[in-house]
């Protein structure tokens, strides 16, 4: 086995590095801090991660554990242990919900250490054969197998039926996760069971239904964290947006240090005039982000747009430069610092300078992958308000052709609509469609002519551009499929077409074409004699 000890004093580590010999393993990296531990979790996978909740300066264990378990750098079979003397109620809660393997308070003995790692290792050891299929993406055999391991590790037989039921989520399949749900509810009152059957009612835009699932969970337990999450994005998909905010304020109070709820509060404040709460959770949010490896630059605009609305131009003019210094190494940078300067100029009447600073975010965006399509729906209303029509079109374009869902361009067409641009809305929304079938038709057309690698170039690019279009991820998925099949098996692009199909499905989990794009991916592995889990 390996292991990783993130853990900022020397001695501290020491202790840890002979622990984990009386457990049998040799194999241990060290990292000081969560910086420190990027790097090689980049590079490799652990077997057990041991983190120490206070790492000093910069981030903690919990925010280092969001960023790994959202950024995909550790597999799922990693365990993951949280060391800490913290007994402060809120941090316990923020570090338990998040909801690593296991978390171990100061003083602890190493036959204490011994036992949990033991027992977790056991665990995952029963669970292993799943997770190596859900790593390949054979969701199908993973289901089967689960079934088996239900069978064959009774101890665990709750747990293998949940991840049995979040397969089929995956799947798309909410009639078939609803059944496991109901059963396990049936026969004992289980939370997840219940938060589940209600994600499954929210598939199926049974809202009502989730809402009033969602609210009970929420009132019987305090401290259920992703029943506020559920309830929240409920109520917001029946544009009860005040209730939304509410909901998550109320979380946010009982488990504060989760960045990503954090960052959708202060959207929601935004949204709804409330700007005391957006300032103060973009605060926040550009404070705890302060020390990832993964900051955004767009949390930055979010703060000085709350802020120009607020009237308060000094402050906002503060967090630009913060911007500028700390983060003008990224690509996205150019254009976030481009729209916040403009705002600020525009709050202080300095119109041409604000048009010459739309004009560069504008530029920015055209040739800089990775920016939110709700930062561009902000910079295509301020280009509208500033009489810069072309560059709102060219923005909204792409936001349109990047549209999820009729929700989503919905709220793409509603920029153009509140200038009082109707019939701009409808050119844009007509010329993206024909954007989105020229790229789809392209690629379709050079793996036709035999070209794959060009159809794989065309739609990964599209891809990229347009991350959330459901039709540009399966199409995707195709080319790289056909490349694999017609050219040989290549590692990088096994692990592309995957991304590719995971995107899909995703994005249009009822899409019953999935199924298709699986067993081609399935039948190609054979075809090649690839072994799960090994790329």
């Amino acid at each position: 086995m390996t292991a990783l000890i993130i853990e900022p004093h020397s001695g501290m580590r020491a202790n840890l590095h002979g622990m984990l010999n009386l457990c049998g393993i040799a194999r241990i990296d060290h990292a000081v801090s969560a910086g420190a531990a990027i790097r090689p979790l980049k590079n490799r996978s652990y077997d057990l991660i041991v983190c120490e909740y206070d790492l000093g300066d910069g981030q903690d264990g919990q925010q280092l554990l969001e960023d790994l378990r959202h950024n995909k750098l550790i597999p799922l079979w990693t365990v993951f242990i949280i060391v800490t003397a913290e007994r402060m109620y809120e941090k316990v809660v923020s570090a338990a919900e998040l909801a690593p393997n296991d978390y171990i308070l100061k003083p602890f003995t190493a036959d204490t250490l011994t036992d949990r790692i033991a027992r977790a290792i056991e665990k995952r050891a029963a669970f292993l054969p799943v997770y190596h299929l859900m790593e390949q993406g054979n969701l199908e055999e993973a289901i089967s197998t689960c079934r088996q391991g239900e069978d064959k590790h009774r101890r665990y037989a709750i747990d293998f039926m949940r991840l049995r039921a979040e397969l089929h989520v995956i799947r798309g399949e909410a009639d078939a996760a609803q059944a496991i749900y109901r059963e396990l509810i049936e026969t004992r009152a289980v939370a997840w069971a219940r938060l589940g059957l209600a994600r499954t009612l929210f598939m199926q835009n049974r809202f009502g239904e989730a809402e009033m699932l969602l609210s009970a969970l929420v009132e019987e337990s305090g401290k259920y964290m992703d029943a506020y999450d559920w309830l929240a994005r409920t109520r917001e998909a029946t544009g009860q947006l005040e209730q939304a905010k509410e909901t998550l304020a109320a979380a946010v109070a009982v488990s504060p240090h989760a960045v990503r709820r954090l960052r959708r509060l202060g959207d929601l404040a935004l949204e709804t005039g409330d700007i005391a709460t957006a300032e103060e959770s973009f605060q926040k949010v550009v404070a705890k982000a302060r020390f990832s490896e993964f900051r955004d630059p767009e949390d930055h605009v979010r703060l000085v747009r709350t802020l120009v609305k607020k009237g308060d131009t000094e402050q906002a003019s503060a967090i630009i430069r913060d911007m500028e210094r700390s983060l003008g190494h990224l690509p996205k940078t150019g254009a976030c610092r481009a729209l916040s300067s403009a705002l600020v100029r525009d709050r202080l009447g300095n119109a041409q300078q604000a048009v010459e600073d739309l004009n560069g975010a504008a530029a920015a965006c055209r040739t800089t992958d990775g920016i939110s399509d709700d930062m561009k729906r902000e910079l295509a209303r301020y280009c509208l308000q500033h009489a810069l029509d072309e560059h709102a079109a060219d923005i909204m374009r792409d936001v349109m052709s990047n549209a999820a869902d009729d929700a989503a361009m919905a709220r793409a067409m509603s920029v153009f609509e509140q200038a009082g641009r109707d019939e701009l809305a409808q050119t844009v929304a007509g010329e993206s469609r024909r954007q989105v079938v020229e790229l789809v038709t392209g690629g379709a057309d050079r793996a036709r002519q035999g070209d794959y690698q060009g159809a794989v170039d065309l739609m990964s690019a599209a891809a990229r551009k347009l991350p959330d279009n459901p039709q540009v991820a399966f199409n995707a998925a195709v080319a790289v499929l056909k490349y694999l099949e017609n050219c040989g098996w290549e590692p990088r692009l096994g692990e592309q077409c995957r991304a590719h199909i995971d995107a899909a499905r995703r994005l249009s989990p009822g899409n019953p074409r999935l199924s298709l794009l699986d067993d081609l991916y399935q039948g190609i592995l054979r075809k090649y004699g690839i072994r799960p889990g090994s790329g």
